[in-house]
């Protein structure tokens, strides 16, 4: 199922006009345009940390090159490279694969002993998919399990690792760790639903894990919505092996329905809930433990589940900027690449090997994780501008380009750059003091370009970082 494309050497890409001969060797750098400059005088801030790379498709240099070969931390762009590297690598067809495993017999539709479950890094293994899963078990005649749920997630290493060491926050869904099995990115879909008759707010959970309990002591108000989870306090507390999410304070019913997503509980123990939770649902009974461990020689297979394919899978890493999927892949390339057990350094030796194939030397980078939720991650802007320019090149161009926010259309430009709606296809980047903008730009008189902005300043990741991206795009858009 891996696939290997033709590599275009970077003196192909020359000759197609489509880099600039002085990639490789610095440039003098250009003034920023004159609306640029003025846009971060109205916002206060100084040039200084602003990068920025424009090169019309097919012209042999850039129209743009602004402290372009400054290393830079570029954010969640840096998912250009992971994902574009993934697709020749792999093939945009390529699919994960989940196994189920068991040793003892079933008789009477009691399968005695354990339940394997061996993942392969699938990124996209949603409740959906997982239901599915269990449901081809269920349609075997499997009713209930007498041992135990056995994880298997030797495909990937357990790299060392603390969701809370990024921001202190790891409840959140965007610090979830990758693992080989990893189900519905280890999170838990909180549903608020005001009802005003009732005169209560309903919390509801998707999933809900068996072992997980809602204590819902919120009050509905009548007062005006002004931001419906301002008074809404939330809290994890476990206890006994359960987790208890305890939610308090005032709802506004005028506030209608909303959701918020959390990581409940780690990844073993999430599958062990979800699976028991869903396993009932269908009618079948499980009382058993979880534990890890590799499935036994003997084990036959039960079933094997497939993942959309990769192309599928890119446009939701890039569309919604997922963290965690980013680091699957990465960690996936490794595994395939170089062999499992998968590790972050194997994958940054195979994204590395792929850039050189291409001709491309990238002495700053600093790919760290693949997915750019880190502090030090590095590139410059002119070099993401060769990613682009090589995967606009590329005989998967359609499927990576594709994979990006449309300006105004959708994923994480929806509603955002109206006046250039349906004309961009821009990766998103943002961090504290971080933000950045890289894609491709069509301009008022049809012609393509590949746009890099790289902007790391104490005021980038404000209002005052998205004025000086939009007038980068209006002066590209506008130019003669």
């Amino acid at each position: 199922m891996v696939a290997r494309v033709s590599v275009i050497p970077i003196r192909w890409l020359l000759l197609l006009g489509l880099l600039t001969p002085a990639a490789a060797t610095a440039q003098t750098d250009a003034s920023l345009p004159a609306e640029v400059t003025q846009a971060l005088k109205r916002e206060g801030v100084t040039p200084k940390g602003v990068s920025v790379y424009v090169h019309e498709i097919g012209q042999a240099k850039p129209l743009l090159a602004v402290a372009a070969d400054a290393p830079r931390n570029p954010a969640s762009t840096i998912k250009l490279l992971t994902t574009l590297a993934a697709l020749e690598e792999l093939g945009p067809a390529y699919r994960w694969k989940t196994e189920v495993y068991a040793v003892g017999p079933v008789r009477n539709g009691r399968l005695e002993g354990d339940l394997y479950i061996k993942g392969y890094g699938d990124p996209f293994l949603v409740i959906e998919h997982f239901w599915r899963l269990l449901r081809a078990l269920r349609l075997q005649g499997i009713e209930s399990i007498a041992g135990d749920l056995v994880l298997d997630q030797s495909h990937f290493v357990h790299e060392p690792g603390d969701p809370a060491e990024f921001d202190g926050r790891p409840e959140r869904a965007y610090n979830v760790l990758p693992s080989a099995l990893l189900v519905n990115f280890q999170a838990v879909n909180f549903r608020f639903l005001p009802d005003a008759t009732a005169g209560q707010v309903r919390v509801v959970a998707e999933p809900h894990p068996a072992n997980l309990v809602i204590e819902n002591q919120l009050r509905l108000t009548n007062e005006p919505c002004r931001g419906w989870n301002r008074h809404v306090s939330y809290r994890l507390a476990r206890d006994n092996g359960t987790e208890r999410a305890v939610f308090s304070g005032r709802y506004e019913a005028a506030c209608g329905a909303n959701e918020l997503f959390r990581v409940v509980n780690d990844s073993t123990r999430y599958v062990h809930g979800v699976f028991t939770a869903l396993w009932r649902e269908l009618g079948g009974r499980f009382e058993g433990r979880v534990r890890e461990a590799a499935v036994p020689e003997n084990a036959r297979l039960l079933h094997t589940h497939e993942s959309p394919p990769l192309a599928d899978v890119v446009r939701s890493v890039n569309k919604f900027s997922n963290n965690v999927m980013a680091r699957q892949l990465l960690l996936t390339l490794a595994a395939e690449k170089r062999g499992a057990p998968g590790t972050s350094e194997k994958g940054v030796e195979t994204v590395r090997a792929w850039l050189k194939r291409h001709g491309l030397e990238f002495s700053e980078l600093v790919l760290d994780n693949g997915a750019g939720l880190s502090r030090e991650g590095r590139i410059s802007a002119r070099h993401l501008g060769e990613v682009l320019l090589a995967g606009y090149a590329s005989p998967y161009m359609p499927e990576f380009l594709s994979s990006l926010p449309v300006a105004a259309v959708d994923g994480t430009l929806r509603g955002r750059l109206g006046a250039l709606e349906g004309q961009a296809h821009l990766k998103t980047g943002l961090l504290n003091n971080v933000r950045g903008l890289a894609g491709v730009m069509r301009d008022r008189q049809g012609r393509s370009a590949v746009v890099v902005i790289l902007h790391n300043h104490s005021q980038a990741d404000g209002p005052a970082g998205r004025a000086v991206q939009e007038a980068v795009l209006e002066w590209v858009y506008n130019r003669q």
